[in-house]
């Protein structure tokens, strides 16, 4: 197989490491990435012949260079802000190239339809990293929820990611630009949770705090409560930074492990034409929207246990 050529955007932020990590785990080749910042020699451990450029008209320019002498590149890996995304697959598209995009692909769904109106036109393909869909934990438990298709199952999702306050300075802590916490850490969890147990057909929301947020789902197969914070108070006693659970019946499915070759995996399936596509996106991008555009009903009804925990204070108001 000829080697893949890549361009990359986003070279400065916490995932491009995995992306590169993945295209050197499948012989890919780096040749150009762009990022504002540049704080960015973990390239050297990875493609430390890369071009790399902190404008994008200069990132554009050589791009087109190499596609008129007939060097382009074969994909785009988009890692920038969430905000960015829908441009700079658009950008992918336009240059000829496939793209692969982070979570969430975009903010809202209908930059979802004009995506796919775009792969129409440029008959190139958009791809998305919903790497919990290959996680060995989560494709056993779509086994088993298979094997049931009428029982509704009563599950609880908790994921907290802690961070500090650079948190509320960057862009992630800009709603307008990271969607907010349902939308920067929980999409992956959405998604998979849609995958195993249907679209919702009812969504509710608790609490949606600058640090946490909480609500109830209730899909074909599954009752779900689910609590998603940033903050470490609300972090189990003895958890170090990261608790994630689910737990179903009762039974709790431990997928803290299992992570670490997710993005290679993404890139194999991607590669061999097994990638998910823009559309399959849609259901999970269009909850996220409606998730940050509810009006909380605070805790009534059937709330997550970890939704009680006290609210603390914004660190800049």
């Amino acid at each position: 197989m000829k080697q893949k050529t890549y361009a990359l955007t986003g070279a400065a932020g916490y995932v491009a490491p995995k992306h590169m990590q993945a295209m050197l785990d499948t012989n890919g080749l780096l040749v150009a990435a762009l990022d504002p910042f540049d704080s960015v020699g973990v390239m050297d451990a990875y493609f430390p012949q890369t071009t790399f450029f902190t404008e994008f008209e200069r990132f554009d320019r050589h791009l087109d260079k190499l596609r008129r002498n007939g060097n382009a590149v074969d994909m785009l890996s988009v890692c920038s802000p969430n905000y960015l995304h829908d441009a700079h697959i658009r950008f992918g598209l336009r240059s000829g190239a496939d793209v692969i995009c982070e979570k969430p692909l975009v903010l809202n769904p209908w930059n979802v339809d004009a995506l796919c109106d775009m792969e129409n036109e440029t008959q190139k393909s958009i791809y998305s990293i919903l790497q919990l869909r290959l996680h060995p934990q989560m494709l056993a438990l779509k086994e088993k929820v298979a094997k049931h298709p009428d029982k509704v199952f009563d599950v609880d999702l908790t994921y907290i990611a802690s961070r500090g306050n650079w948190y509320y300075t960057s862009w992630k802590g800009d709603e307008s630009k990271s969607g907010g916490i349902a939308t920067n850490i929980g999409i992956h969890f959405f998604d998979v949770l849609q995958w195993i147990f249907g679209t919702p057909t009812q969504s509710k929301v608790h609490i949606h705090a600058h640090d946490r947020a909480a609500g109830f789902l209730l899909c074909p197969n599954a009752r779900i409560r689910w609590f998603l914070s940033i903050n470490a108070d609300c972090l189990p006693q003895n958890a170090q930074g990261t608790f994630r659970a689910i737990t179903i019946e009762g039974e709790e499915w431990d997928f803290s492990g299992g992570f670490t070759d997710l993005h290679t995996k993404s890139y194999q399936e991607i590669l061999a034409g097994r990638g998910f596509r823009a559309g399959s996106t849609r259901s999970t991008i269009a909850l996220v929207h409606d998730i940050r555009n509810q009006s909380p009903v605070g805790l009534v009804g059937d709330y997550h246990p970890f939704a009680k925990l006290p609210l603390t204070k914004h660190p800049f108001h």
